[in-house]
């Protein structure tokens, strides 16, 4: 049974009847020695008590799609298949361009937020180069089977999720593609295909996005193997032009460092709530050394960086909370990088699918003019958009963090 299907939840909610059921029906009529009535009574309770906290952690679980599947809840789900040390441009040689094309089979998928707004596809795919096996799921704008589009190569955004957190919760939890349907059918966005790959490639840790060698591959995974993939079975724009990267959480560290460190394969990042600093989450794999959190900070790396990154970063966030980090890379860039940091207040949220979800639309307004396509109509209304920045601070922050860009989820749970 499906961890976040249908008949699971029903399944614990007449567990939880029943639960709820057996004490005031069975409490009054044991029979039996005291002893063997006291052990059925404190096993109903126990039962009852176990019932409820399942039922509570399926309906947070299917709201905010934090595990995807049994494997991913129990630490059991393995999806590297190997983890060659493929240098520092993360190919280890290989000719990306001259392999064979990537043949892929999609099929819809079930569940809550996947066909609000059309069908969300999902296949499997063998990374040919980083050696993960892992389904990505992507959506397809309104245009794209239009007759009016059939020669019309798409914008395309990668979107990541936070650790733990399932690809799923791009169209489930934060409703992307409910919301940016009408504003793609009227104009006011651009209509970009959506490509969520897995994250959560190896059983409890964060890979944070990085190419570990015995270990894994997850940046080569990222913006080679599914790129390519995307761009062999769909009608998409060439890289970097037509590419960006977005994230929250986890997932916001992760498309700030891919954009910085491979401006050829994006042209514009987003985070929501992210940090710098690999740190920033304790689970990460990049964080173990000081030489991995070196390499995967994209503070340091617009710091140390020959040349600036031909990319425009887009930094959302919270005092404590992403705020700081997108400051310290505005004071690192230098031209031609951009970067727009959006100060939001306390009182917007905290670090949660409540806080990202109304900043859906405002981003890909920006995005839209980043990419260079149509100008996007009308106005920012969304939190995000609302927000005005003040003047730097280190309120709710480690005196670190303007300095480092670190900011944690338990930076931001320590703030008043």
């Amino acid at each position: 049974m499906s961890l976040t299907g249908t008949p699971f939840l029903c399944t614990a909610v007449v567990l939880s009847v029943v639960a709820l059921i057996l004490p005031l029906a069975l409490w009054s009529r044991m029979r039996g020695p005291r002893p063997l009535r006291a052990a059925a009574r404190v096993l109903m309770l126990l039962f009852a008590q176990g019932t409820a906290v399942t039922l509570v952690f399926v309906l947070v679980n299917n709201q905010n799609n934090l595990y995807d599947t049994w494997g991913d809840l129990l630490g059991t789900g393995n999806h590297v298949q190997r983890a060659a040390d493929l240098g520092r441009d993360g190919t280890g040689g290989i000719p990306v361009g001259r392999l064979p094309r990537v043949r892929q089979t999609f099929r819809p998928v079930g569940g809550p937020g996947m066909r609000a707004a059309g069908p969300v596809r999902v296949t499997q795919l063998k990374g040919r180069v980083s050696g993960v096996n892992a389904e990505v799921y992507v959506w397809l704008p309104p245009q794209y089977d239009d007759p009016a589009y059939r020669h019309h190569e798409f914008p395309v955004v990668e979107l990541l999720p936070g650790y733990p957190g399932s690809a799923k919760a791009w169209f489930g939890s934060l409703h992307a593609a409910e919301q940016l349907l009408p504003l793609m059918r009227d104009g006011r966005v651009a209509p970009f295909v959506l490509v969520a790959p897995r994250t959560n490639l190896l059983p409890g840790v964060d890979t944070g996005c990085a190419n570990i060698p015995g270990r894994v591959n997850a940046d080569s995974w990222l913006s080679i193997d599914v790129p390519k993939m995307v761009k062999d079975n769909f009608r998409v724009q060439p890289a970097p032009r037509g590419w960006a990267v977005a994230g929250y959480s986890a997932g916001a560290h992760c498309a700030v460092k891919l954009a910085v460190a491979h401006p050829d394969r994006y042209r514009a990042a987003v985070s929501m709530s992210g940090y710098n600093d690999p740190i920033g989450e304790r689970d990460s794999l990049a964080a173990r050394t000081p030489a991995l959190r070196a390499a995967n900070n994209p503070c340091l790396l617009l710091r140390e960086a020959a040349t600036p990154p031909p990319v425009a970063l887009y930094l959302s966030g919270q005092p404590g909370d992403g705020y700081q980090a997108g400051m310290a890379l505005e004071s690192a860039a230098e031209a031609p990088t951009t970067v727009r940091v959006v100060f939001l207040p306390r009182s917007a949220g905290g670090h949660t699918m409540a806080l990202w979800r109304p900043q859906v639309t405002t981003v890909f307004r920006w995005l839209t003019l980043q990419l260079g396509q149509s100008p996007a109509k009308g106005r920012d209304t969304s939190v995000a958009g609302a927000a005005t920045p003040p003047p730097p601070s280190n309120a709710g922050s480690t005196h670190a963090a303007p300095a480092s860009g670190t900011a944690s989820r338990a930076g931001a749970a320590r703030t008043p």
